[in-house]
């Protein structure tokens, strides 16, 4: 029971799921995280309010680590 041409392109999709949603965490997080500093130093009262935008991006890689877990699994 070898792998087949099929199973070696639905390896390749999920990482390249699992890897798209982690870079464009990254991201996404670069910009809230300079953003959200600048934020604090001037006005530290709005600390937990940057927190819960910087965390908003996290779903990026959650969804893709799901999607390649589906992918990998076979559920499609």
């Amino acid at each position: 029971m070898g792998l087949t041409t099929i199973d070696a392109y639905l390896a390749i999709a999920a990482s390249i799921s699992i890897a798209g949603g982690l870079i464009g965490t990254g991201m996404a997080q670069q910009g809230i995280g300079a953003a959200g500093m600048g934020i604090i130093a001037e006005k530290p009262e709005k600390f937990g309010q940057v927190l819960f935008f910087f965390i908003i991006p996290e779903t990026l890689w959650i969804i893709g680590v799901a999607f390649g877990i589906i992918l990998l699994l076979g559920i499609l």
